[in-house]
């Protein structure tokens, strides 16, 4: 039996202590214990109302939010924006990028396999240094070889990276549902904006036919000698006003109209979206517990993954500072050409484990890993921030629907009542108790009170959009891929996955 203590038995048994203690380490992990950063919800909304009985997420709306205000119409922009907008194309290919960015990563998890061939006829110089006399000017060099490579993952940073690109591509996932959710929800807004214009529109139309009669009136009282010129000037110059918002009305459905083609995809001048007096439904929504809305935000979700990313790459960085193994193996064949190419005396082979290992880079190292702790103080700040900001905006927006609604209800009260002293008015002026002055401050009475019942009215679906975008809209924590859906390869330890994620 051959003996291991010669030169090739101690490299073999020097190798295999490497390769075996590389081996051993390969669990170990540089990154800091991770925990989402820490933020404090408060145990209630304020000034909740109606819109706030405590739910579970699991019950939120799915999918298509905006069918709670009962639009067909709506629901038709809506489907069309998922397909046909660009900005949201855009963010889904960005996702898409990120997803490969991760399957990228994961491959240097795996050994690297490569090979190449070189079939060439060569000329040597006449005067190249040390050439023997015996040396032919043309000769054939062919060579055909293969590599195989594979780096121990002593330190984790490997597994680091991918789990930073992993936890990356999720983030952008949550960038994705991010910008899903505030153009469906700018199109909701758009289109509530639209459909309280045609209220408008409706009311001037009636109100100009309302004005016209009253102004027949007043000339024929002229006519029969009744009523004076200022009369007829003053009915006049109020169906003039009406008119003249009429056309403002227009204008403004104009620009939302154009506006919500832009959102679907579609070219203005072909885009038309026919009037309708209808209206849609004024939903209540539920705002659940504050601490629900850190699982139903999408942009809290992608904070917290690009913090998770950061803590990584500090585990990445650490891993600098100590040395790197791997094992190599390479072979081919090669010859001066004839048909014995692949032939045993034309073979050759290395293998062998390897070390690389940094003795000075002038602190290149320790402003990389300071830099990386600096990147997680970051993302764990924005990640507050996000939180808190959304905190606010449901709290806005609840405050809002609650004070809304009893500005309506104060709003219908002066219909009513702005309706019934125009009436009175027009029938004392019939009567000749009074000038036709009472009649037109009546009736500016009436259409600014019922103008701004409809405008208080389109402001509250206006805010209903706007808190169910805060609150996330049918969007859970549970949307975003897991690390193995995000693209990399399915190797990394669940361990790397703080909370199974």
């Amino acid at each position: 039996m051959r003996r291991a203590d010669g030169p090739m038995g101690r490299r073999g048994v020097a190798g295999a202590a490497v390769t075996a203690l590389a081996v051993a380490l390969a669990g170990c992990s540089l990154a800091p214990p991770y925990a989402p950063p820490a933020v404090t919800a408060p145990p209630a909304y304020k000034q909740a109302g109606e819109w706030a009985p405590a739910a579970p997420a699991d019950a939120a709306a799915r999918g298509g939010w905006w069918t709670v205000f009962g639009d067909p119409t709506l629901d038709g922009l809506e489907t069309r924006l998922d397909t046909a907008n660009p900005t949201l194309a855009g963010a889904l290919a960005a996702f898409d990028q990120a997803r490969a960015f991760a399957a990228e990563a994961g491959a240097a998890l795996l050994p690297s396999v490569a090979t190449s061939g070189a079939p060439t006829t060569n000329r040597q110089s006449a005067n190249r240094p040390l050439r023997g006399a015996d040396q032919p000017n043309l000769y054939a060099a062919n060579t055909l070889q293969a590599q195989v490579g594979y780096e121990f993952d002593v330190w984790g940073r490997i597994r680091n990276l991918v789990a930073e690109g992993r936890a990356e591509a999720q983030a952008s996932a949550g960038d994705l549902a991010t910008a899903k959710l505030s153009l469906e929800a700018e199109l909701a807004d758009d289109y509530i904006a639209l459909r309280g214009l045609d209220a408008q529109a409706a009311l001037l139309a009636q109100t100009v036919d309302a004005y016209g009669r009253a102004l027949s009136l007043t000339q024929a009282r002229h006519t029969g000698g009744v009523a004076s010129g200022l009369d007829v000037d003053r009915a006049a110059a109020q169906l003039s006003s009406a008119r003249a918002q009429v056309s403002d009305v227009a204008a403004a459905r104009a620009l939302y109209e154009d506006a919500i083609a832009a959102l679907t995809g579609q070219a203005a001048p072909g885009f038309a979206i026919a009037p309708a007096a209808g209206s849609t439904l004024i939903p209540a929504i539920p705002a659940g517990l504050p601490s629900s809305l850190l699982e139903r935000r999408p942009d809290i979700a992608a904070a917290e993954r690009r913090a998770f990313a950061a803590n990584r790459d500090i585990g990445v960085a650490r891993a600098a500072f100590y040395p790197t193994f791997s094992l190599d193996a390479f072979g081919g064949f090669q010859n001066t050409g004839g048909p014995d190419f692949l032939t045993l005396p034309n073979s050759y082979w290395t293998l062998g484990p390897q070390f690389a290992f940094v003795l000075f880079d002038g602190g290149r190292r320790h402003a990389i890993l300071a830099a990386s702790r600096a990147a997680f103080d970051v993302a764990s700040a924005n990640y507050k921030a996000t939180v808190l900001a959304a905190f606010q905006q449901v709290q806005d927006g609840l405050s809002q629907q609650t004070a809304l609604a009893a500005e309506a209800k104060d709003a219908a009260d002066a219909v009513t009542e702005s309706r019934a002293t125009t009436r009175l008015s027009l029938i004392r002026y019939k009567q000749g108790a009074t000038n036709y002055l009472d009649v037109v401050i009546a009736q500016t009475a009436e259409l600014t009170a019922e103008q701004q019942a409809l405008s208080l009215e389109t402001r509250r679906r206006q805010a209903s959009v706007g808190l169910v975008r805060a609150l996330g809209g049918g969007w859970t924590a549970a949307d975003l891929p897991t690390l193995r859906q995000a693209g990399a390869l399915a190797r990394v330890p669940a361990a790397t996955a703080p909370g199974g994620r």
